[in-house]
């Protein structure tokens, strides 16, 4: 059987979510060594070593609309028995049998995060996709339950695969590599930080965590206590900056941009407490990998983040700044809670892995492509 398979968001320099969940997923299922072959569409040639040597190339050369323009139209001249799109849009005019990925609907929940042309793109495509596709993956059964709401889904088409933290994430325990590394980002060494990875968009309620933030920095002035904001800046980030600049907290927050693949798991392993505040993800993937790097994670107890970091998490209401800071100020100042959580995570993680994710997701395209 020939798997095609949409592998241009894997080719991403800067990798968020969606682009990591592509190339980890992708290569995960070449792992599996199974008797199909797999055929990846890019629109340019990928790295050397980007993909498993095995994997079948196809160059589709093109930008604009590259999935409608380009993808499209071939699959549907040189068709595959099933064609995965890992990451929400499918062609409009490919073959018959098609899986896609919705990872979340929280555009629904927060149109005013989007700009008007890119609203109407995302709804009408994930509608369409409801619709149309053979198949389709969710991250989460929130996200089942959303398609479900939202757009009438057949539930009996929809399978809920997670996702996995990357597998070479470990602690890392050596002290002075830890202090060189959170030195570049400019934590003092006498100080303790919290620390949030992601995009910074407004659904990320990164504006309460600042302010929460700044409640627990009064109440506990010998904790030290530092923030440091890991993502990519552009406005948010720029706005988020001002704010924290007009509370009087600037000094004590790091905005380090992107920071570089092997730089992660020692930044959140030096990190005191992990803050996940978001008012909706799809998954949550950062919840995970700060239980393997064995940081406590403090937790809204929004959309799918409970389903996903089970009992490895102290949660809080994110529409509630003080009980953010309760959460916080409990997981700095108990050292047994620290413990607990540490443990619970190691146990939370043994649900995911890129292997289970792989062998979940070959059986649905198989049986999409016997549908």
């Amino acid at each position: 059987m020939i798997i095609g398979i949409d592998a241009s968001r894997a080719l991403t320099a800067r990798r968020t979510g969606t682009e990591r969940y592509s190339l980890e997923l992708i290569n995960a299922l070449l792992d599996l060594q199974s008797e199909h072959t797999f055929r990846l569409y890019v629109p340019r040639t990928p790295p050397i070593g980007l993909f498993r040597e095995h994997a079948e190339i196809v160059l589709l050369p093109g930008k604009r609309l590259w999935t409608h323009s380009k993808l499209g139209p071939h699959t549907r001249r040189h068709p595959p028995d099933v064609l995965f799109v890992p990451s929400h849009v499918l062609p409009v005019w490919g073959p018959k049998h098609t899986v896609v990925t919705v990872h979340d609907l929280g555009y629904e929940y927060y149109p005013e995060a989007h700009p008007a042309g890119e609203l109407r793109y995302l709804r009408w495509s994930t509608k369409r996709h409801a619709r149309v596709a053979t198949r389709i993956i969710a991250d989460s059964h929130v996200t089942k339950n959303d398609l479900v709401t939202w757009y009438g889904a057949d539930p009996e088409r929809i399978r809920v695969i997670y996702l996995a933290p990357d597998p070479n994430l470990q602690p890392v325990r050596d002290k002075l590599k830890l202090s060189l590394t959170i030195a570049q980002f400019g934590i003092p060494g006498y100080a303790k930080y919290l620390l949030h990875v992601g995009a910074m968009r407004p659904r990320k309620n990164l504006d309460r965590l600042l302010e929460a933030f700044a409640i627990v920095r009064e109440r506990r002035p010998e904790q030290k206590l530092h923030l440091m904001l890991v993502g990519n800046l552009a406005s948010e980030g720029y706005r988020l900056r001002e704010k924290a600049k007009a509370m009087g907290i600037l000094d004590y927050i790091r905005f380090p941009g992107y920071i570089l693949p092997h730089q992660i798991a020692t930044v959140y392993s030096g990190a005191a407490a992990y803050v996940l505040p978001s008012l909706f993800e799809g998954f949550g993937l950062p919840a995970l990998e700060a239980q393997a790097c064995e940081t406590p994670l403090v937790c809204a107890n929004s959309s799918s983040l409970p389903e996903i970091a089970g009992d490895g998490a102290v949660y809080f209401d994110p529409l509630d700044v003080e009980d953010m800071a309760n959460a916080i100020e409990q997981v700095l100042t108990d050292a047994d809670l620290r413990q607990t959580l540490i443990a619970h995570g190691k146990e939370n993680l043994k649900r995911f892995s890129w292997q289970k994710t792989a062998q979940e997701t070959l059986a649905v395209l198989e049986e999409a492509a016997q549908s």
